[in-house]
């Protein structure tokens, strides 16, 4: 059997942090590709990365290319491209920019790897994986946005520090848009099978869902020039490995729903079943009053992001 071929579409600290752990995991083979302005950087980070294949022990290919025809027939592309959070901006301001970015490497991907299933990252994400989904015209099951798995890290973590326990003992569950209206779902947070009520009270609980939320600026605020890329590669990772080994890994998802939740036709954050087809199931829950109260919030604010989005893209 062949490798899976993986493509990550922009070598920036993502992209790139991305492929250092897909290639440690022996994921595949990659392809890490950037803008030809950027010349011969994404090779030279693919030979450093491919130079420690002997001391960490994995044979994974690593190139390095400014050229989409490397990429052709990919299994799983990941997309990182667009620019990156500075300190004071939102995800929303960085619309209008990553939307062309995005749209432009929709294109490539339609045009090189039909049968790919396409992980999107850029942000704001729930407008770009949309956008992403309708350029190039795949199946909404091959078209998904990676947050989810990155939000609920960073909430597994801080209740981890709260409680002094292990991260692995943490499961959780964060819905909708990816950014300050996403949705906790207390319900399915647990600590080693206890009920995550029984062990922090509300209010400090909720303290720990805002700092959640604003995980990212957070992190934008203390590095002044850039934003996260450990977290946000390694979560891409877990969904490429999901895909390229079919674990039915069930995670959060920013997916398409249409009937469920009553969403319509938008890309939003949903817990779903991962596997070589990409998104091959959303899983609906029972959710509470005041749960569902807060996910239509995210959801109308996705939508709005979403119109915006498409306004400034017809007006060029």
């Amino acid at each position: 059997m062949r490798r899976a071929k993986i493509s990550i579409i922009g070598a920036g600290n993502v992209g790139a942090t991305c492929a250092h752990w897909c290639a440690a995991a022996e994921l595949g083979d990659i392809v890490l590709l950037d803008i030809p302005a950027t010349e011969d950087m994404p090779a030279g980070k693919a030979l450093d990365l491919r130079q420690a294949s002997p001391i960490m022990g994995f044979d994974s290919s690593v190139i390095g290319t400014t050229s989409y025809d490397d990429t052709a027939g990919s299994d799983v592309i990941v997309v990182t491209a667009g620019i990156p959070r500075k300190p004071g901006m939102s995800r929303d301001d960085l619309l209008a920019t990553n939307a062309k970015i995005v749209t432009s490497v929709g294109e490539q991907i339609k045009a090189t790897s039909p049968d790919a299933v396409v992980i999107v990252v850029s942000n704001p994400l729930d407008a770009m994986v949309q956008q992403m989904w309708k350029v190039t015209g795949f199946d909404s099951a091959k078209v998904c946005g990676q947050a989810g798995v990155l939000d609920t890290a960073r909430y597994r973590t801080f209740l981890a520090m709260e409680l002094g326990v292990s991260v692995e003992d943490i499961s959780a569950l964060l819905m909708g848009g990816h950014g300050d209206t996403m949705v906790p779902i207390p319900s399915c947070t647990s600590v080693g099978g206890i009920p995550i009520t029984q062990l922090i009270d509300p209010a400090r609980l909720e303290e720990i869902v805002e700092r959640t939320r604003k995980g990212g600026a957070e992190i934008v605020s203390l590095l002044k020039t850039g934003s996260a890329y450990y977290a946000p590669a390694a979560a891409c990772a877990q969904m490429v490995e999901a895909v390229v080994k079919d674990k039915k890994r069930c995670i959060p998802v920013a997916a398409l729903c249409h009937d469920e939740y009553n969403v319509g036709g938008y890309y939003v954050g949903v817990p779903a079943i991962m596997g070589t087809g990409g998104v091959e199931k959303i899983i609906e829950l029972s959710l509470t009053e005041s749960e569902t109260a807060d996910f239509q919030n995210s959801v109308d604010a996705v939508k709005s992001l979403v119109a915006t989005m498409d306004e400034l893209l017809a007006n060029g």
